[in-house]
């Protein structure tokens, strides 16, 4: 499975994220490049849970959103008992 890509913008500011954690939770600099590695990392390895998980997520709306959808069309359909020609 190919890996997710991201833009570079947002690589840019996920590495920024991960540079602030450093600074402020742990008092430690880490350098573009180590965070850079460190996101590399994340999202090989860590990525394809949430990947996984959002698919789930996903299969679990649309299971509730076509249930929803069965019953619009079941409340379509048009009596056929108690004609008048039996």
């Amino acid at each position: 499975m190919k890996l997710i890509s991201i833009p570079k913008e947002m690589k840019d500011q996920m590495i920024g994220r991960i540079q602030a954690y450093f600074e402020e939770e742990r008092d430690e600099e880490i350098g573009e490049l180590g965070a850079d590695l460190l996101l590399d990392i994340f999202m090989k390895e860590l990525g394809p849970y949430y990947y996984n998980q959002g698919i789930a997520d996903a299969k679990a709306l649309v299971e509730e959103r076509w249930g929803s959808v069965e019953e619009d069309i079941e409340a379509l359909k048009r009596s056929t008992g108690g004609g008048r020609y039996r």
